[in-house]
Formats: structure tokens, sequence, C-alpha cells
């Protein structure tokens, strides 16, 4: 039996916070306001992934603070070990989790994809991009459980390390963001397609990481 753990909840209300944003986008609600939740939103993707590293710590009598957590993101080697290792277990301890984890971050980035395409300001193929890569690279990665357990340094630096993932938040907040504020406020698309290229770019170069590591490994 299944039991939903804290980062599971987390990961749940980022889900209701996306509808949230969609909503208030549609009606064009202050822009500010949107930004702020949205930033929230992002904020507890980070936070999820500390609930989990902290249970799987308990269950294993390691006590992991939000302090040692962060320092190990920032490269500290002392605590970097240590969080990888719980990292992989956390498929041992949570068969779904690590899933629902990636079933989160798509439904709220499909639904930003969806959005702007609903409202005319992106264009059609950029989604299609996107599903496209995404398909490939869950399906090639799902045996792999979670990106902790990938073998390639190209993959690891490309796709899993920390610099890789803060770079990809970083530009899918700027996007979404300008976005935003280009259907609110009426702000020049052209600066929004050049986020828009970037990150589709980058996302694009990080499946292909995913690609190798589950062709290769």
């Amino acid at each position: 039996m299944y039991y939903l753990r804290s980062a599971d909840i987390i990961t749940l209300f980022r889900i209701i916070l996306v509808f949230f944003i969609l909503y208030f986008v549609i009606i064009k609600l202050n822009s500010i306001i949107i930004i702020f939740i949205l930033l929230i939103m992002f904020a507890l993707d980070g936070v999820d992934g500390f609930a989990a590293v902290k249970e799987a710590g308990k269950l294993n009598n390691k006590k992991i603070t939000f302090v040692k957590y962060i320092k190990a993101a920032i490269g500290n080697q002392k605590y970097k070990k240590e969080i990888i290792e719980l990292k992989q277990n956390i498929t041992k301890l949570s068969k779904y989790g690590p899933r629902l984890d990636v079933a989160g971050d798509r439904i709220i980035e499909y639904s930003f994809w969806i959005l702007f395409t609903y409202l005319n300001i992106i264009p059609l193929f950029v989604i299609l991009i996107i599903i496209v890569r995404n398909s490939f690279a869950d399906a090639l990665m799902a045996a792999k459980g979670t990106s902790a357990k990938l073998k390639s340094k190209f993959a690891r630096r490309l796709y899993s390390s920390n610099i890789s993932r803060a770079s990809s938040s970083i530009l899918k907040i700027l996007t979404f963001s300008y976005l935003i504020i280009v259907y609110i406020n009426g702000y020049p698309i052209l600066p929004g397609f050049v986020l828009v290229a970037l990150l589709v770019i980058f996302i694009v170069i990080r499946g292909i990481s995913e690609v190798y590591e589950g062709i290769i490994n």
C-alpha cells in the first residue's frame, strides 16, 4: 500500500498552484501577484527534494538538515556523497515517489506551454518539440529510477548536476514570467521569443543526455 510522503504532498500542492496561475493569467490578474505565486511554485520544487531526502535520512538513521542539504547542493563534498546515497535509496523506500515528482514537473511544464500556445503567444511547434523530447527521454529514463542513478559523466553534468538544474529552473522562471507580462501588460514579444528559444534549446540538450544515458548504460 502506498502512502503520501511530505514530498509527494508538496508536489501535489505545486500542481494545484499551477492551475491557479493559469486561471489568473487568463483573467489578467495583476502580473506581479502571478509571478510571485510562480516563484513560490518553483521554490517548492527544491523543498520537495529536501523533504524526500530528509525522510530517506530518517529511515536510514541519518539526520539531514536544510543547511546540510544546501551545502551539498553547492558542492560541499563532505555532504554531497551522503545526499546522493540517500537519493539513490529513495526508489527503494518509495516506489512511486520519484515518478510522481517527474509527473508533477511534466504537468506544470506542459500547462505553461499549453497556456501560451492557447493564448497565441508562442507557435504550436514549440510544445510539439517539448512533447517529443520528454516522451523519448522519460521512456528511456524510466528504467533508471531517478536522476541520482545516472552513470555517465555526460548525463550527470548535462542533466542532474546542480548547475544544470538551477539553470533550467531560472530559464523557465524568466521565460514564463516574461510571457505572462507579454499577455497581461503588453510587453514586446521579441525578448519572449529569444527566451523561449534559449529554453527549448537547453531542454533539448538536457534531453539528449537522458537519451544517451538510456541507450548507452
